[in-house]
């Protein structure tokens, strides 16, 4: 029997798309768990929200954190629910060149 393709989310689509264009953190957690590795990267660099934190757990894992001026979320649920989010509203397509050229891309 044929298996289906499992849709995609255009809504989860957007919003990895926006999250593409915010500044990444790439930190390994070492014997702290992600989250509070990812707290203490952020304490530790004056990070300014909005960032995106990709926390490398092991080998195989890698965990991704969205930091807002609400508090740290898992990327997944700010994918899916970016509308939520002040910090990722672009009033116009100058912001979003300006983001792309601050982050190097």
């Amino acid at each position: 029997m044929a298996r289906r393709r499992k849709r995609k989310s255009r809504r989860r689509l957007e919003g990895r798309r926006i999250l593409e264009l915010i500044p990444q953190f790439s930190i390994e957690c070492g014997e702290d768990k992600p989250v509070t590795a990812a707290r203490k990267f952020i304490q530790a660099e004056g990070i300014v929200p909005p960032a995106l934190l990709l926390v490398k757990r092991n080998e195989h894992t890698t965990d991704r954190y969205f930091w807002a001026e609400k508090g740290l979320f898992g990327a997944q649920y700010v994918e899916e629910n970016h509308f939520l989010f002040p910090s990722l509203r672009f009033s116009d397509e100058e912001e979003i060149e300006a983001l792309v050229a601050a982050s190097g891309r």
